[in-house]
């Protein structure tokens, strides 16, 4: 089973892989933000034919998705021969959900020059097996392959994989894949139980200097939570060759 089935040329119908953490009859945001980078592409490759990379995906995420069929539509905001911005709205029942605004840069070799200054973390393998839904409920996390090492409370790198596919019958590249999994960074190390305080994030963005490769996605990631109900989960981004780019999600703290 997929997290997603198409219905239509910007219809889909989510599985119930995509049961949410903090509300099970309600959908995790994170495969619909793989979807939506899916939709981007797919959009891409019909207009265009000269692979344009995405470099950043910024998401608001304006409310809770139900676990029905969502629509997804496509704007382009800045044409251009070789920079675009383009944008993916998934609405739920008539109602926006997330927006997605994505920047699409020329392709170049600049292997030569290739390099990065942030650390890398041990290989999937050097971490131990743990099991996330000891903490979290729904479908999502428990579609999700974790290894974690854990310095602190709110401090952990881990490396996270899925075996399901993002939509069923549909070829999906390795960026859209891991984007459904992005959102996971909040909930693999927390701060706080979830059981006595709430801490979901509205926003992500990432910003990404290579394409991914293989099928686990690490993190390094800390959270902090400020004095006056705000926090901020940030993570370095890695696949098995090394750091590939950064991502950041605001959080609303929420006595339960």
């Amino acid at each position: 089973m997929s997290y997603f089935e198409r219905l239509g040329p910007s219809t889909f119908l989510p599985t119930p892989h995509v049961g949410g953490a903090w509300n099970i009859e309600e959908q995790h945001v994170a495969p619909a933000l793989g979807l939506l980078v899916h939709a981007i592409e797919t959009d891409r490759d019909a207009r265009r034919d000269d692979g344009l990379v995405i470099g950043r995906l910024s998401y608001d995420i304006l409310g809770t998705v139900r676990i029905e069929s969502c629509d997804i539509e496509i704007t382009v905001l800045r044409g251009g021969r070789t920079i675009e911005l383009v944008e993916a709205v998934l609405s739920n029942g008539g109602r926006v959900i997330v927006r997605l605004r994505a920047w699409l840069m020329q392709a170049a070799d600049t292997t030569s020059y290739a390099g990065t200054a942030l650390a890398p973390i041990d290989p999937p393998e050097a971490f131990e097996s743990w099991n996330p839904s000891t903490i979290w409920p729904g479908g999502f996390i428990a579609s999700a392959e974790v290894r974690r090492k854990e310095l602190e409370p709110g401090r952990a790198a881990y490396w996270v994989r899925t075996t399901i596919p993002l939509v069923k019958g549909e070829e999906v590249s390795r960026l859209a894949s891991f984007a459904g999994l992005f959102d996971i960074a909040n909930g693999m190390t927390v701060r706080a139980d979830p059981r006595d305080l709430a801490y979901p994030n509205i926003d992500l963005t990432a910003h990404l200097f290579r394409r991914p490769v293989g099928e686990w996605l690490g993190f390094d990631t800390a959270v902090s939570f400020g004095p006056t109900g705000v926090g901020l989960t940030s993570s370095t981004l890695h696949d098995v060759t090394g750091p590939l780019g950064a991502q950041s999600q605001i959080l609303t703290i929420r006595s339960l």
